[in-house]
């Protein structure tokens, strides 16, 4: 879903909404299995940034780096803002048949911050990445999968935000490319829960307990981490 500051939201048909939901709820089997990660390599990410993306890329990729350096010792709040400010300034809402070809394409984040383009997912995944490389662990975040009210209309379309749970059991605050400030889920009356996901489990609407393996059950989200383990981010 767009960024306000940019385009009107597109609207989704309730087929194509229903196609979307489908396409990313995939494959079967239960459990959490591990998967086989590199290490972070800056001077890797910065070859495949020049390679794809060229000298435009490298800047904001140093942007980045500079951007975790800068966040690496602060409180959490602090962390979420930072993060969250990097990304809704840095990335130019644009539906994905107009980047990448394709109705629906989840980008890693250097994929995001070299076309200096994305959508909600491409948000949502570059804010996770990073978070995570500042040192906020799993747990404690999801990208949640919403359905997403247009203004006062009944008229509905698919989003993805990210969450961050002071605790388990907490009410996430959502990490938003729509609405700029980070907001308890609570005061996010537009948005309805699907389902979330993270590196280690997949949870069905509010449900405490992971229910699927997500690179089992999310081909996307398997198709990025492959990805980023070739540019060098994991």
């Amino acid at each position: 879903m767009p960024a306000s500051s940019h385009h009107s939201p597109p609207v989704f048909s309730r087929r194509r909404f229903l196609a979307t939901v489908g396409a990313l709820w995939l494959g079967a089997g239960l459990g959490i299995h591990s998967t086989p990660t590199a290490a972070f390599d800056p001077q890797r990410l910065r070859q495949s940034m020049q390679q794809q993306y060229g000298q435009a890329g490298l800047a904001i990729l140093e942007e980045w780096f500079a951007l975790l350096q800068q966040l690496q010792n602060q409180d959490i709040q602090t962390k979420l803002r930072g993060v969250n400010d990097f990304f809704n300034r840095h990335i130019r809402w644009v539906d994905d048949i107009q980047v990448w070809g394709e109705e629906d394409f989840w980008a890693t984040p250097l994929e995001a911050m070299g076309k200096g383009q994305g959508d909600c997912e491409d948000y949502s995944i570059a804010k996770y990445i990073t978070l995570k490389q500042l040192g906020v662990t799993s747990q404690y975040l999801r990208m949640i999968y919403v359905r997403a009210r247009i203004g006062r209309s009944q008229i509905t379309q698919a989003h993805m935000v990210l969450g961050y749970y002071s605790t388990p059991d907490a009410q996430p605050l959502v990490l938003d490319n729509i609405v700029p400030s980070i907001t308890p889920a609570s005061q996010r009356t537009d948005l309805d829960p699907l389902f979330s996901f993270n590196s280690d489990g997949l949870w069905a609407g509010g449900s405490s307990e992971s229910r699927a393996d997500p690179l089992a059950r999310l081909s996307r989200w398997r198709s990025v981490i492959e990805r980023m383990q070739t540019q060098g981010f994991i």
